[in-house]
């Protein structure tokens, strides 16, 4: 399971939090402190995973990349794979990346409701919901579209319906479910 979703800058500036284990607010700043601390000073050489119980816990490893001036850190528990995550934080940079036509780090500043809804439409309560990320786009921009058209009660089933299993065939798999 996901623990948390940190965006983290050069500077050790958070920029997009998201926690899906409760926690005090003081330990989740501990936390965000320490693992900006052990992967800022890590070489770029170095593996993307960090196991330290001290810093994290018994059961909680880091994984991370580090892209331009952002960190994109995911602590999660022993049981998740360290190359799944690290798939996973390629797919948000993506989906932001299409979303924000060339992502930085001031379109997360300025559009953070926007970061935190692509993120939702990938992981949700620690558990990873899509794994495309022109999925992940295509139901986020959905969401986005009837919103603003003003229907929210749609724009919350659209959510719910993203978050399930929809039974689509996949692409270029025929017959698949008959």
């Amino acid at each position: 399971m996901i623990k948390s979703f940190l965006v983290i800058n050069n500077h050790g500036k958070p920029r997009l939090v998201k926690f899906y284990e409760h926690m005090a607010t003081e330990r989740q700043q501990e936390l965000i402190k320490a693992v900006y601390g052990v992967v800022s000073k890590r070489d770029d050489s170095l593996c993307s995973f960090v196991d330290d119980e001290t810093a994290f816990g018994a059961d909680t490893k880091v994984v991370y990349r580090h892209f331009a001036t952002l960190y994109f850190i995911v602590l999660c528990d022993r049981s998740e794979s360290e190359l799944g995550i690290l798939d996973l934080i390629q797919v948000y940079v993506e989906t932001l990346d299409r979303s924000f036509d060339s992502v930085c780090e001031l379109d997360i500043i300025f559009n953070p409701p926007k970061a935190h809804a692509i993120l939702d439409e990938i992981v949700m309560g620690g558990e990873v919901l899509e794994t495309s990320a022109s999925n992940a786009l295509k139901m986020y921009l959905e969401q986005e579209r009837l919103e603003k058209i003003g229907d929210p009660t749609a724009a919350r089933a659209q959510s719910a319906r993203a978050s399930k299993f929809t039974g689509q065939q996949p692409s270029g798999a025929k017959g698949w479910g008959r």
